[in-house]
C-alpha cells in the first residue's frame, strides 16, 4: 500500500504530522520496536511503530529516526499515550522521514491488523492477476516455460523467498541462498502430511503433484516462511502457484513427445537384437554422438510404492542433470547416458539420498560398465543382469555395478526360483531346523567359518566364541548334512546355497 492510504483508513484515525512534500513511498510490512537503535532488524519499506520507550531526552530522539532512515523505513508512527515529543518531530523532519501520530485510545496491535490487512489484500487482488497471466503463458509457451521469472516475482511481491525443488535436493528455479535443499527433501518424501513447516530450515513445503504417494518422483515448492501464520489470500497463491509449477513439471515428460518416442522405440530395438550398424543408424536419427561411451542404467521395483510408468522419472532424478535417453522394456526402464567414466558411484549417492521416499518399493537398479556405441546392446544386458542380482538382495533399493559381475555372483542372478529353493533346501534345512529347535546358530557358524577361509581363530574371533566351540558347531553342521567342510567342493556348495537364500 501507499503512504497516502495510511491516512485514509478510517479506523485507525491515525494523524500525519511529518508529511515531506512528493514523497509516497510504498509501505511494505509493519515493524514495532521499542529498541533505540531496531536497524539490524529491518530491511525496508516497513511502518514503524513505536511506543518511545527507548527515550530519555531529545538526542535519543536524533539517534533513533537517523537508525531508522538509514535502514530505509516508509514511515513512522509513534506515541507515548497519543503524545509525540518535539524533538522527535525534529528529528524527523531534518531526514525527512514521514511520522504519524497514534491516538492513545489506539493499540499498535490494531494498526498492524489493519495495515496487515489491506496489505494482504492488495497484494493478493495485483499477484492472482499475475500468475494468472503467467498461468495462460506458460499453457501456451515453450518447454522451460518461465518458472525462473514467475518465483522471482512472488518473491518480492510476497515478501518471501521461495524454490521449486527435486525429491533429491535439486534447486530447479527459485530465490538466492536456498536453505539445505536435501534435508527440506527429506521432510517432503516421509512428512505424513503436506504443507509442512519445517522449524530447523525454516520453510513451508507444498507439494506439486497433490500429497499422495510415491513424492521420490515428484518437485516440490519451499517457501521461507510459516504457512501456518498465513491468511487465506496467501495460501490460495501458494496453491495457485504450486499449480503453474505442476503445470512446468509435466512438460518435463516426455512420454508422449516425439523425441520420447523415439527414445522408447530405439532401446526396445536394441533388447530386440538389432545389429551394430542398425543402432549406430538410429543413433544418428535421433541425436545421439556415436563418437562418445555409453553406459546402460535398469531399474524396476517389486513393491507397490512405485509404478511402471514412474521409473522414467526416477531415472532421471538417479541421473541428474545429464541427459539420458529412456525406454520400458518388460516392466524395465533402461537408461542410456553418455559415460565417460563409472556411473555406478553417482547411482549410488543418487540412491541414497532418495532412500527414504524408496521404502517399501523394492527398487533395484543396475549399471553397465561405459562402452562404445557398437556395443550398448551388451551394455544394456549388463545393466539387466546387474539389476537382477540386486532384485535377490531384497533390500528397499540396491544398486549393482558391473564391477560386481565378475565373480560367481552373476551365475547366482540368473537362477530360477525352484531351482534355488531346491538347492538351498537340501543343504541348509538340516541346520535351519536344529537352529529353531535348540536356538543355536549354526547357520551364522556356517557363513563365517566360510567368510574367513576356514581359519578357526579368525572364526572364533568374529563370533567372539573359544576356537573349540567353533569346531564342536562345525563338527555337528557336517554330521547333520553329511558334508565335509575340509573338501573344496562342498565348501563350494555350502557358499552357493548361503548366497542363494
Amino acid at each position: 500500500m501507499r503512504l497516502r492510504d495510511l491516512a485514509d483508513l478510517p479506523d485507525l484515525k491515525l494523524q500525519p504530522i511529518v508529511t515531506p512534500e512528493h514523497f509516497d513511498p510504498t509501505i511494505r510490512w509493519v515493524v514495532t520496536t521499542d529498541m533505540l537503535d531496531p536497524s539490524r532488524y529491518l530491511s525496508g519499506g516497513e511502518l514503524v511503530l513505536t511506543g518511545l520507550m527507548w527515550r530519555t531526552g531529545p538526542e535519543d530522539s536524533r539517534t533513533f529516526v537517523r537508525a531508522v532512515s538509514k535502514a530505509g523505513i516508509a514511515a513512522l508512527a509513534a506515541s507515548d499515550d497519543g503524545v509525540v515529543p518535539d524533538d522527535l518531530v525534529d528529528a524527523c523532519l531534518e531526514h525527512g522521514l514521514p511520522l504519524f501520530r497514534v491516538p492513545a485510545d489506539i493499540a499498535f496491535a490494531t494498526v498492524t491488523e489493519s495495515v496487515v490487512r489491506q496489505l494482504s489484500t492488495a497484494r493478493a487482488s495485483d499477484l492472482s492477476l499475475v500468475l494468472d497471466r503467467h498461468r495462460r503463458l506458460v499453457a501456451s509457451a515453450g518447454p522451460g516455460g518461465g518458472l525462473g521469472p514467475l518465483l522471482e516475482m512472488v518473491s518480492s511481491d510476497l515478501g518471501m523467498n521461495c524454490w521449486v525443488v527435486t525429491a533429491s535436493g535439486r534447486v530447479l528455479a527459485g530465490s538466492d541462498n536456498p536453505p539445505d535443499t536435501e534435508a527440506v527433501a527429506q521432510e517432503f518424501m516421509t512428512s505424513v502430511r503436506l504443507p509442512r513447516y519445517c522449524r530447523e530450515q525454516r520453510v513451508s513445503v507444498f507439494a506439486v503433484d497433490g500429497e499422495s504417494a510415491p513424492r521420490v518422483v515428484d518437485w516440490f515448492v519451499a517457501f521461507e516462511s510459516d504457512w501456518q501464520t498465513w491468511d487465506a489470500p496467501r495460501l490460495s497463491l501458494a496453491g495457485q502457484l504450486a499449480s503453474i509449477v505442476a503445470m512446468e513439471r509435466s512438460r518435463v515428460d516426455d512420454r508422449l513427445s516425439g523425441s520420447g518416442i523415439l527414445a522408447q522405440e530405439f532401446v526396445r530395438t536394441i533388447v530386440g537384437g538389432a545389429s551394430a550398424a542398425d543402432i549406430l543408424a538410429q543413433m544418428n536419427v535421433i541425436g545421439l554422438d556415436i563418437e562418445t561411451r555409453y553406459a546402460a542404467v535398469a531399474v524396476a521395483t517389486s513393491g507397490e510404492t512405485l509404478r511402471l510408468g514412474e521409473l522414467r522419472p526416477l531415472l532421471r532424478e538417479v541421473l541428474a542433470p545429464l541427459e539420458i535417453t529412456v525406454g520400458i522394456v518388460d516392466d524395465e526402464a533402461i537408461a542410456l547416458v553418455e559415460a565417460r567414466t563409472d556411473r555406478t558411484d553417482s547411482v549410488r549417492r543418487a540412491v541414497h539420498t532418495l532412500a527414504p521416499g524408496l521404502i517399501g518399493s523394492g527398487t533395484s537398479i543396475g549399471v553397465s560398465a561405459p562402452t562404445a556405441p557398437a556395443d550398448i546392446r551388451s551394455a544394456i544386458e549388463e545393466a539387466r543382469y546387474a539389476r537382477r542380482l540386486a532384485e535377490r538382495r531384497g533390500s528397499d533399493c540396491s544398486v549393482v555395478g558391473h564391477d560386481e559381475l565378475a565373480t560367481l555372483t552373476i551365475l547366482l542372478a540368473n537362477v530360477p526360483d525352484d531351482v534355488r529353493r531346491m538347492f538351498t533346501s537340501r543343504l541348509l534345512t538340516p541346520l535351519v531346523d536344529y537352529d529353531d529347535l535348540h536356538n543355536s546358530d549354526l547357520v551364522e557358524t556356517l557363513s563365517v567359518y566360510l567368510d574367513t577361509n576356514g581359519a578357526w581363530t579368525r572364526c572364533a574371533d568374529q563370533l567372539h566364541m573359544h576356537v573349540n566351540s567353533v569346531r564342536y558347531r562345525i563338527q555337528r553342521i557336517e554330521e547333520l548334512t553329511g558334508r565335509d567342510l575340509s573338501r573344496l567342493e562342498d565348501r563350494i556348495e555350502f557358499y552357493l546355497a548361503l548366497r542363494l537364500r
